[in-house]
């Protein structure tokens, strides 16, 4: 088996990505992930700020920018006045120095701004253009408001969500953003590989939060199509296989057992001492339990409710039972699998001492990403990125006194990008 490194904070580390610079002018979480999955493995990320920041700046806990520290590590920070009209020149002046473009202004902002995409391929031709919105360029919706909570709603995931005696669930986290940014990092790779390989050509990626999230549901609509019924909420149970749901223990904790095979159900019905259930015509197969799903939660609820989470963990590994327990943070951070995985990492900073977050997904044996940078100051990489496209010390000086350019510290509120 490869070992794989241990893993660490790596300043000076180069990943297997050295060499792609990327001009991220989003906001939020769509674009952040994107382009931090990427940074964690080596490309060059220039976060283009307007003097108020990212929005995730203000995301704060106990006044510490926990979401800016997490999605902007191994970056760079170019704060500009977007509404300035040298703003488009300066930004105009750094398009061929990059091979990635990364926008998630409201439909049309881009082109208002003097920079369509035939203007930025004209400058830079092989230039991998993205642009996130909630709905996408063109459609009816595309002028909408794209906030994740709306894509959550219309895609179809909260319909599915929460339990069917209940209102629909809305996700605890940015789920549709995550996932764009998922589904965009390799686009990215994709549309990159086109340019560098197959032509020479750049492109434009469309990248709105609605389509990923609506493919990650899976044939929703295939089983509509074929049966006429709109599928309802399960809560915890799966309308594919049964047993499978979550189950309270003794301590008030819970675990989930999932059954997705004819053996394994058959393990379960054993482990808690009801083999006669293997050959009852209502359980006898995966149809029938699904049909019979709450009959055999009240069965398995039963026993697992005579033990602690530990205790059941424990019991239905020996019988080789899939179970596993459902952890809260505290629990996860506390995990020896967790800890010997490096699955979070701690980071120096300069707020709380060391800085928890999850580490570089996937692991590389070979080539791996690493976290080399914290998220940086509002416009510190300003005369760092500037000097690519030319910008010479007298020049950085007149763009900032002309209010062109804002300097780490200097910024105080501002205009945020247009959208």
């Amino acid at each position: 088996m490869t070992r794989l490194p241990k893993r660490d904070y790596q300043p000076g580390a180069r990943g297997p990505l050295a060499g792609v610079r990327i001009l991220d002018l989003s906001r939020l979480v769509a674009g952040n992930t994107l382009t931090q999955l990427l940074g964690d493995f080596g490309a060059e990320v220039i976060k283009v700020e307007p003097p108020a920041g990212d929005t995730l700046r203000g995301w704060e806990t106990e006044g510490v920018q926990v979401n800016w520290k997490l999605f902007a590590r191994n970056k760079k920070s170019l704060c500009i006045d977007f509404r300035h009209a040298k703003a488009p020149d300066l930004l105009r002046a750094l398009v061929p120095h990059v091979q990635v473009f990364i926008e998630s202004f409201r439909p049309g902002t881009l082109e208002k701004m003097g920079l369509p995409p035939e203007k930025l391929l004209a400058l830079n031709p092989r230039l991998v253009i993205v642009r996130i919105s909630g709905w996408g360029q063109d459609g009816p919706y595309a002028k909408r408001p794209g906030f994740g909570t709306l894509v959550e709603g219309i895609s179809g995931f909260a319909s599915l969500n929460g339990f069917p005696d209940r209102e629909p669930v809305l996700p605890p986290m940015y789920l549709a953003d995550t996932i764009a940014g998922l589904y965009g990092s390799s686009a990215v790779m994709v549309a990159l590989r086109e340019a560098e390989v197959n032509g020479g050509k750049g492109q434009v990626i469309d990248l709105p939060l609605l389509d990923p999230l609506f493919a990650v549901l899976g044939p929703q609509a295939a089983h509509y199509r074929l049966t006429g019924k709109v599928r309802q909420r399960t809560g915890s149970r799966s309308s594919n296989s049964a047993p499978r749901n979550a189950y309270r223990c003794s301590d008030g904790l819970y675990v989930g057992l999932s059954a997705s095979t004819q053996k394994m159900a058959e393990r379960v019905f054993r482990a808690i001492g009801r083999d006669d259930l293997i050959d009852n015509p209502r359980y006898k197969t995966n149809a029938g339990r699904v049909r019979h799903a709450a009959e055999l939660d009240e069965i398995i609820g039963a026993f697992v409710a005579q033990r602690t989470q530990a205790e059941n963990v424990a019991f239905f590994e020996q019988a080789e039972v899939t179970i596993g327990p459902i952890y809260d943070i505290r629990q996860i951070l506390e995990d020896p699998h967790v800890i010997a995985r490096e699955v979070v990492a701690d980071y120096p900073d300069a707020h709380m001492g060391m800085f928890p977050m999850h580490h570089v997904v996937p692991r590389f044996s070979a080539t791996p990403g690493s976290i080399r940078t914290p998220a940086p100051a509002l416009g510190e990489h300003n005369r760092e990125v500037l000097a690519l496209a030319g910008v010479d010390e007298p020049g950085y000086r007149r763009l900032l006194a002309e209010g062109v350019l804002v300097e780490a510290g200097a910024a105080s509120g501002g205009a945020d990008a247009p959208g």
